[in-house]
């Protein structure tokens, strides 16, 4: 029970400095000129700050550190007495996780700062994505973050890589309308957290609690209409973080043949934002145009010209993405059966989706 109480004490934590860093954040991006300006594939209507990526990001950063911080002090000298035997028997794994939470926040950081200077300057998709892949690369190779570690080492590299940039650029690309990102990445780590925990993976669960704290701290001020956004520094650091996340669960007990289907967990709880990043990249490749330049093309663009108002389509994919967010925590507790009718179930939600948005106006 100690161990839930620990939980809800990062979550209300890291909620809190984020509800406390975002007004400052305005100010800041106010003063430094870190504006969204309306305009081109924007859909907002005024001039709108930019930092609130960093008010996230240091909500989930803070705590991180502290935790780990104890842990390393307390793993070496001691645990403290007040502290429960319950949370106790936890810190010498804490401790040994450290090198690897530092090296998996560090690239954190890295795409956090390049995505602030893109927000000022526009650096361009290429040098961003070049910048995902040596993160990606970084963590599975330096960390240890891998899937598919049954496939070989080759293959698990690669399938890993490729799966973190993937993951890290459907939620960069679902950042183009208000709280879109912030309410489908806390539902997405929801999904995780529930699958996480089910299986005593506390590493992982203690760091989707702060994301989703940080996030949930931060989405009053980013829900349309937004008077804060991401930008690229929040949205790629979520990207990242829950493609991470990810990687490092375990799906499926040791022993149960039966809950092979977990393994498809991330895939079903981020069905929505691949779907996102899978049809605009289609899309503009039908159309003969770099994938990679942002246009008004994306799903909730084409709700929107279908005659939804902006509230009710961030509302619409948020209720999408908790449907299969759902789906996915029962993956590991199904049979065959009820894997197939998950699967069903996510495919009929994508397809309403394609239906909702069919034939939208041209941009």
């Amino acid at each position: 029970m100690m161990i839930v109480w620990a939980a809800l004490g990062a979550l209300a934590l890291s909620f809190a400095l984020a509800a406390l860093a975002t007004p400052p954040a305005k100010r800041v991006a106010h003063r430094l000129g870190m504006l969204d300006m309306p305009g081109r594939h924007k859909a907002h209507a005024k001039p709108t700050p930019l930092l609130g990526g960093s008010a996230v990001f240091a909500a989930i950063l803070g705590p991180g550190l502290l935790v780990l911080a104890l842990a390393r002090v307390w793993a070496a000298k001691g645990a403290p007495p007040w502290l429960p035997e319950s949370i106790a028997i936890h810190i010498p794994g804490a401790a040994a996780r450290a090198p690897m939470a530092l090296g998996i926040f560090a690239a954190a950081a890295v795409l956090h700062v390049v995505g602030i200077i893109d927000d000022r300057k526009h650096l361009g998709p290429w040098l961003k994505l070049i910048v995902q892949g040596g993160a990606a690369t970084f963590v599975v190779l330096v960390c240890g973050v891998r899937i598919l570690t049954l496939a070989g080492p080759t293959l698990s590299i690669l399938a890993s890589i490729f799966w973190i940039v993937a993951i890290t650029n459907s939620f960069n690309f679902l950042d183009n309308m208000d709280g879109l990102t912030t309410g489908v990445a806390i539902i997405c780590a929801a999904a995780l957290l529930g699958a996480s925990a089910s299986m005593g993976q506390l590493f992982v669960s203690g760091l989707l609690c702060l994301m989703i704290g940080a996030m949930a701290g931060f989405l009053p001020a980013n829900f349309p209409p937004a008077s804060i956004f991401l930008g690229d520094g929040g949205s790629l650091v979520i990207g990242f973080l829950l493609a991470v996340a990810s990687c490092l669960a375990t799906y499926v007990r040791p022993g149960q043949a039966s809950s092979l289907y977990g393994v498809f967990v991330p895939l079903v709880a981020m069905a929505i934002p691949l779907y996102d990043t899978a049809s605009v990249v289609f899309i503009r490749l039908r159309e003969g145009r770099n994938p990679m330049v942002g246009d008004r093309r994306h799903f909730s663009h084409r709700l929107l010209g279908r005659g939804m108002n902006v509230r009710t389509t961030v509302l619409t994919i948020y209720l999408c993405a908790a449907a299969t967010a759902v789906a996915a925590v029962l993956l590991p507790r199904v049979d065959s059966a009820g894997a197939i009718l998950v699967f069903a179930q996510t495919g009929a939600i994508l397809l309403i989706l394609a239906l909702l948005e069919a034939n939208p106006p041209r941009p």
